[in-house]
């Protein structure tokens, strides 16, 4: 119920802390999207909506967060990220498969439905995969256990991310502080949500159809 708090009142927790921690804010931000992706058993951390949010703080001429460095910060988490996922799906996604508290944490069918995606786009898949939450955080691990080699993944990820990051925060920053926006952020942020969610479901919807036909 807390996160779900937070992800839906982001505007107002990010504000919050940024008054509290000051530029201490840049690092949480930072461990926040790093971990959203690296961390393979922590996939609900908020990812589009708090780029967005801290973009349109960010916009704000009394706030203490700068744009540009927020950019480079959440640029280089989400680069690095993807990468710490893939290199702990290389060295130790058996080991964490034979283990039944991985499974705790992560949900096999969102692992079959990483793969499916994969499966699906190949290499793209790591690019595209950046702007569905749940699916961002798995298709790097899918990618690290063999199916993509480091080159053709950097190459992927470097773009999903400039691409993910640049359209996160010129958003937030030109659409953010917006009248109509702020009387309805927590219904903007759910219609983020939903919509990143969208290619997730049809993909699902178009799986279990071709299983049925089958």
């Amino acid at each position: 119920m807390q996160l779900i708090d937070f992800v839906m009142n982001v505007d107002k927790h990010l504000a919050s802390m940024v008054n509290e921690f000051g530029s201490w804010s840049y690092i949480i931000l930072f461990i926040i999207i790093f971990i959203e992706t690296g961390a393979v058993i922590l996939p609900f951390l908020p990812g589009d909506s708090l780029l967005f949010a801290a973009a349109a703080l960010a916009a704000n001429q009394h706030s203490e967060l700068n744009f540009y460095i927020l950019y480079l910060i959440f640029l280089t988490a989400a680069i690095g990220g993807d990468t710490t996922n893939f290199f702990i799906s290389k060295h130790l996604n058996h080991w964490l498969q034979q283990k039944a508290w991985f499974f705790k944490f992560v949900k096999p069918e969102y692992l079959v439905q990483a793969q499916e995606f994969f499966d699906r786009h190949g290499g793209k898949a790591i690019a595209m995969g950046r702007f569905i939450p749940i699916v961002r955080t798995f298709v790097p691990f899918v990618a690290g256990s063999g199916a993509l080699s480091f080159p053709r993944f950097i190459h992927y990820n470097i773009i999903g991310s400039l691409i993910w990051v640049t359209l996160c925060l010129v958003c937030g920053h030109l659409f953010g502080n917006l009248p109509f926006v702020q009387e309805h952020f927590s219904m903007i942020i759910l219609g983020i949500i939903l919509v990143s969610l969208l290619p997730a479901l049809i993909g699902m919807l178009q799986s279990r159809q071709s299983t049925n036909k089958k």
